[in-house]
């Protein structure tokens, strides 16, 4: 799962060296913390947060097929 992340990341951001994805599990859901460049965290949030709901969803769904539940985590800070 984190490679396909890693390879949907890669695509929306410029900076490929920023981004870090964090994996922690808990009970019985995988937690995916995804963290990129301050700059880009607009590119990847997306008009009203389409692209990021859109990322969830898709991870979500491949997490389904797996019989995991994944939850995709972006902790950026609020201005």
């Amino acid at each position: 799962m984190e490679e396909v992340l890693r390879t949907i990341l890669a695509n929306l951001v410029e900076n490929q060296k920023a981004v870090s994805i964090d994996h922690v599990e808990r009970e019985e859901t995988d937690f995916y913390y995804v963290k990129v460049a301050q700059e880009e965290e607009g590119e990847l949030i997306g008009r009203q947060g389409r692209v990021a709901k859109a990322i969830k969803a898709l991870c979500k769904a491949l997490g389904a097929k797996e019989g995991r539940k994944v939850e995709v985590v972006f902790p950026f800070k609020r201005k």
